[in-house]
């Protein structure tokens, strides 16, 4: 399947700074694909490229095989970071002042229905709640009917309930076969909603696949908690498990549960506090980088 929007080892330079350094991939119809990574990783740089906003240094971005122009403009939805709205007018007002702002349009009733703004369609725009906001900016990047949507870590500051009612809006655009390209610090976010991520770190790919793939490629293990104080340092120096500190926990990757466990109990440490997991993509990253991601 052809990509509906594909990278070909784009390249972004700020005179001493490549902030974007040679990166190539491709998002297919119908997918939500993910970039990943911290401050500083070159997720907004690219995706304001792939935009169109900011201009390449090098590299081809193409949509449908070609490059991106004003037809492309039409056809995306952008969800940017920060949006300025107008103040002193309600979010019904809001939606038809950007409605107008285009050719074609999706039916206001069903954006309304779909980003659940019927509660407050007559509220002023100031006095929306950050979960409220968020819904309403998302369905003025959805006014257009747009093919592809952009959302450049749309959830970023929200609480854990809006969160996840956020999520599940993504979910219905995502059944609606839309195409989405979303960039986040949150790894339940990117395992929730994405099909494809590709984590990014001083401005290149470092991995790539769906979630799934990339965890089961790079673990084969599973990964104990201990708190710190609970290990004592002999243990920290010992070169025979592979400990990380995270906060105040320590985390052991062990290939052999059993025999970690054993070790563990061998060296006195109490496991009264011990918790085991699977891996997950924030371990990817700390496996792949040596940091953990930080929002």
């Amino acid at each position: 399947m052809q990509p509906l929007l594909e990278v070909r080892q784009l390249v972004k330079q700020y005179r001493d700074v490549r902030a974007v350094d040679g990166i190539s991939f491709g998002i297919e119809p119908g997918t939500c694909v993910g970039l990943l990574g911290p401050n500083g990783a070159g997720k907004t740089t690219t995706v304001e490229m792939l935009e169109g906003i900011i201009p390449a240094t090098s590299g081809e971005i193409l949509f449908r095989g070609r490059p991106i122009d004003d037809e492309f403009r039409q056809s995306a939805g952008i969800m940017f970071q920060n949006t300025a709205l107008q103040d002193y007018i309600t979010v019904q007002e809001t939606l038809n002042l950007f409605r107008s702002f285009y050719q074609h349009t999706r039916p206001l009733d069903d954006l309304i229905e779909s980003c659940a703004l019927g509660d407050f369609l007559n509220r002023d725009v100031q006095k929306l709640s950050g979960g409220q906001r968020q819904r309403l900016l998302l369905a003025v990047a959805l006014l257009n009917d747009p093919e592809i949507l952009f959302l450049d870590e749309p959830t970023t500051g929200l609480d854990p309930q809006a969160r996840r009612n956020f999520w599940q809006l993504i979910h219905n655009i995502k059944s609606e076969q839309k195409t989405v390209a979303l960039t986040t610090h949150y790894m339940d976010e990117a395992y929730q909603l994405c099909d494809v991520i590709a984590i990014m770190d001083r401005g290149r790919i470092i991995a790539q696949g769906s979630p799934e793939q990339l965890l089961k490629s790079h673990f084969e293990n599973s990964v104990i908690s201990l708190p710190f104080d609970h290990v004592p340092a002999a243990l920290k120096e010992s070169c025979h498990l592979s400990l990380h500190r995270r906060n105040s926990q320590v985390e052991i990757h062990s290939n052999d549960l059993n025999s970690s466990i054993r070790s563990l109990l061998e060296q006195g440490v109490s496991l009264e506090q011990m918790q085991v997991r699977s891996p997950t993509l924030e371990d990817l990253f700390l496996e792949l980088t040596g940091h953990e991601l930080r929002a």
